[in-house]
Protein backbone atom coordinates (compact mmCIF):
# COMPACT_ATOMS: atom_id res chain seq x y z
CA UNK A 1 0.00 0.00 0.00
CA UNK A 2 1.14 3.54 -0.47
CA UNK A 3 0.49 6.31 1.89
CA UNK A 4 -1.73 9.36 -0.56
CA UNK A 5 -0.92 13.31 0.22
CA UNK A 6 -3.30 16.17 -0.86
CA UNK A 7 -4.09 18.94 -0.69
CA UNK A 8 -0.82 20.60 -1.93
CA UNK A 9 -0.99 24.14 -4.48
CA UNK A 10 -0.17 27.73 -5.09
CA UNK A 11 -0.81 30.04 -2.33
CA UNK A 12 0.83 33.65 -1.50
CA UNK A 13 2.72 34.56 1.20
CA UNK A 14 0.04 34.47 4.47
CA UNK A 15 -2.07 31.99 3.16
CA UNK A 16 -3.50 28.75 4.47
CA UNK A 17 -3.73 25.09 3.39
CA UNK A 18 -4.48 21.86 4.55
CA UNK A 19 -2.70 18.95 3.86
CA UNK A 20 -4.44 15.49 4.10
CA UNK A 21 -2.86 11.99 4.21
CA UNK A 22 -5.15 8.92 3.41
CA UNK A 23 -3.92 5.19 3.72
CA UNK A 24 -6.70 3.66 1.53
CA UNK A 25 -6.73 -0.11 2.95
CA UNK A 26 -4.45 0.78 5.14
CA UNK A 27 -5.39 1.25 9.43
CA UNK A 28 -3.68 4.35 9.64
CA UNK A 29 -5.41 5.04 13.02
CA UNK A 30 -3.53 2.42 14.82
CA UNK A 31 0.31 3.99 13.27
CA UNK A 32 1.91 7.41 14.16
CA UNK A 33 2.11 9.69 11.39
CA UNK A 34 4.72 12.79 10.01
CA UNK A 35 5.02 14.84 7.75
CA UNK A 36 8.01 15.52 5.85
CA UNK A 37 9.21 18.46 3.52
CA UNK A 38 11.78 18.59 0.64
CA UNK A 39 12.56 22.38 -0.53
CA UNK A 40 14.37 22.48 -3.78
CA UNK A 41 18.36 21.70 -3.16
CA UNK A 42 17.71 20.52 -0.07
CA UNK A 43 17.47 17.96 2.24
CA UNK A 44 14.48 16.18 3.22
CA UNK A 45 13.18 17.22 6.86
CA UNK A 46 10.50 16.59 9.30
CA UNK A 47 7.91 19.07 10.00
CA UNK A 48 5.63 17.28 12.72
CA UNK A 49 4.80 13.94 13.74
CA UNK A 50 1.21 12.83 15.72
CA UNK A 51 0.79 9.77 18.03
CA UNK A 52 -1.96 7.45 16.82
CA UNK A 53 -4.04 8.63 19.55
CA UNK A 54 -3.64 11.77 18.50
CA UNK A 55 -2.43 13.24 21.97
CA UNK A 56 1.26 13.59 21.44
CA UNK A 57 2.61 15.82 18.97
CA UNK A 58 5.83 17.34 17.68
CA UNK A 59 7.10 20.32 15.05
CA UNK A 60 9.69 21.53 13.72
CA UNK A 61 10.95 25.02 15.62
CA UNK A 62 10.18 26.52 11.99
CA UNK A 63 6.76 25.22 11.55
CA UNK A 64 6.10 25.94 15.29
CA UNK A 65 2.79 28.35 15.72
CA UNK A 66 2.01 28.25 12.39
CA UNK A 67 0.79 24.85 11.65
CA UNK A 68 -1.28 22.16 13.42
CA UNK A 69 -1.02 18.50 12.90
CA UNK A 70 -3.74 16.72 13.37
CA UNK A 71 -6.02 13.43 12.88
CA UNK A 72 -9.32 11.61 12.60
CA UNK A 73 -9.11 7.77 12.89
CA UNK A 74 -12.86 7.56 11.81
CA UNK A 75 -11.97 8.87 8.61
CA UNK A 76 -7.77 7.34 8.36
CA UNK A 77 -6.85 10.24 7.65
CA UNK A 78 -3.47 13.19 8.97
CA UNK A 79 -3.93 16.50 8.68
CA UNK A 80 -0.90 19.07 8.47
CA UNK A 81 -3.34 22.84 9.06
CA UNK A 82 -0.86 25.34 7.40
CA UNK A 83 -1.29 29.10 8.19
CA UNK A 84 1.12 32.51 8.08
CA UNK A 85 2.24 30.08 4.91
CA UNK A 86 6.15 31.67 3.99
CA UNK A 87 7.84 31.53 1.10
CA UNK A 88 10.83 29.20 2.53
CA UNK A 89 7.51 26.55 3.09
CA UNK A 90 7.11 25.77 -0.69
CA UNK A 91 8.66 22.22 -0.77
CA UNK A 92 7.12 18.52 -1.88
CA UNK A 93 5.72 17.87 1.20
CA UNK A 94 5.52 13.75 2.23
CA UNK A 95 3.30 11.77 4.68
CA UNK A 96 4.81 8.46 6.58
CA UNK A 97 4.16 5.91 8.88
CA UNK A 98 5.78 4.35 11.75
CA UNK A 99 5.42 0.70 12.45
CA UNK A 100 4.23 1.73 16.19
CA UNK A 101 1.22 3.48 17.13
CA UNK A 102 3.30 5.43 20.27
CA UNK A 103 5.83 7.79 18.28
CA UNK A 104 9.20 5.55 18.26
CA UNK A 105 11.44 7.00 20.86
CA UNK A 106 14.70 4.73 19.96
CA UNK A 107 14.85 7.49 16.91
CA UNK A 108 14.04 11.26 16.36
CA UNK A 109 10.39 11.83 15.29
CA UNK A 110 12.51 13.54 12.76
CA UNK A 111 14.32 11.47 11.14
CA UNK A 112 13.17 9.66 8.15
CA UNK A 113 14.78 5.95 9.55
CA UNK A 114 11.85 6.35 12.00
CA UNK A 115 9.12 5.44 9.39
CA UNK A 116 8.40 2.19 7.35
CA UNK A 117 5.85 3.85 5.45
CA UNK A 118 5.50 6.67 2.63
CA UNK A 119 3.52 8.37 0.10
CA UNK A 120 4.28 10.41 -2.87
CA UNK A 121 4.55 13.86 -2.29
CA UNK A 122 2.27 16.92 -2.63
CA UNK A 123 3.50 20.54 -3.67
CA UNK A 124 3.50 23.36 -2.04
CA UNK A 125 4.33 26.21 -3.40
CA UNK A 126 4.14 29.71 -1.64
CA UNK A 127 4.53 33.09 -3.52
CA UNK A 128 6.08 36.65 -2.18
Amino acid sequence: FQLQASGGGLVQSGGSLRLSCAAPGFALGFHATGWFRRAPGKEREGVSCIGSSGFRTYYADSVKGRFTISRDNAKNTVYLQMNSLKPEDTAIYYCAAQRTGRVRNDTPWDSIRAYDYWGQGTLVTVSS
